[in-house]
């Protein structure tokens, strides 16, 4: 399947009036809410992790209203069940049937929230419905509306009582990401604008789950030419030889790579991948996917700068051929 010459075009503009209704609420964090609109291009998943009050459930909250779709929540504590989350079948006594209650999963947009806060039993709820799209409850397959993200939040500075996620849970995130505080103007703007005003109520729907699923039909097909697929492969296998690296990269970490720097191509309307597009996406896609030494972590090596030294180190292609 090729790609349509306009589709990038038509997918910049949806994108641009997405960030731009997103922007309304997250207030100069742009870089922040395009690395959001690409997993949502690759109808990936994003782990969201900052302090208290930065804005974690307004981002989602105003992602779900600007993408036109239904939008579910969770709030993650120690008590929650598996059940609380995926449904359960519940007997009807006037048909003498069990029938299924959904839970809050079966949604465009799950935002879990603080998702660090549940035990491991509840969290595994979310393992088969983020790789899936589905849930099984008492052997019944049950699909999730299409398109499905998960938007999750953890605080990492408040560890007591809280489960770290396991590697193969953070690995079914497309990315990790976090908000950051704000500029000392935005701040001032935030405060000005919203001391009276609730600030959902000024977003508008950009698009709407068809044509989003159009959209990331279109994304999938970008061009990716062999000079740059050369130069995410062995930025990816440099991460497995990194002597502060413990583990590196998996193929499906190159796989997740290659998706974002589609997504992140079409974003700027552009049918084919630059060597830039990887470079910008890999400390998202790939930070929560390695491991490092214990020395790297005495050290006080962040996965985010040892994912920045493996780019520094990987040279970069001259030349790209574009799509034909």
């Amino acid at each position: 399947m090729m790609l349509n010459a306009s589709a990038p075009q038509r997918i910049q503009d949806v994108a641009t009036r997405l960030v731009d209704q997103v922007e309304k609420v997250i207030v100069g964090k742009r870089s922040v809410i395009e690395e959001v609109t690409v997993a949502i291009l690759c109808e990936g998943h994003v782990l969201l992790e900052d302090v208290p009050g930065i804005g974690k459930t307004m981002l989602a909250r105003a992602f779900a209203a600007a993408l036109g779709g239904e939008f579910g929540r969770i709030q993650f504590t120690p008590d929650l069940l598996p059940t609380d989350i995926t449904g359960s079948l519940v007997f009807d006594p006037r048909s003498a049937e069990f029938t299924y209650r959904q839970g809050p999963i079966v949604t465009n947009v799950l935002l879990a929230d603080e998702i660090n806060r549940a035990g491991p039993r509840t969290q595994s709820a979310l393992l088969e419905a983020m790789e899936e799209r589905q849930v099984t409850v008492e052997r019944e397959r049950i699909e999730l509306p299409r398109p499905f993200f998960v938007l999750a939040t953890q605080n990492p500075v408040e560890l007591e009582g809280t489960f770290p996620l396991p590697e193969a849970q953070l690995d079914r995130f497309l990315m990790r990401t976090s908000i950051g505080y704000p500029e000392l103007d935005d701040e001032r703007n935030m405060l000005r604008r919203f001391r009276s005003d609730a600030p959902l109520t000024s977003i508008r729907a950009a698009t709407h789950p068809a044509e989003l699923l159009e959209m990331i039909a279109e994304v999938r097909q970008v061009h990716i030419g062999v000079a740059v697929e050369d130069y995410l492969l062995d930025l990816v296998r440099r991460t497995r030889n990194h002597e502060g690296i413990e583990i590196g990269a998996s193929p499906r970490a190159a796989l997740a790579l290659a998706r974002a720097a589609q997504a992140k191509a079409a974003l700027h309307g552009r049918g084919y991948v630059i060597p830039d597009d990887v470079r910008e996406m890999a400390p998202a896609v790939l930070s929560h996917r390695v491991i490092p030494t214990s020395q790297a972590d005495l050290m006080g090596h962040s996965n985010q700068a040892l994912i920045q030294t493996v780019i520094g180190e990987t040279p970069v292609p001259v030349e790209t051929m574009k799509a034909v």
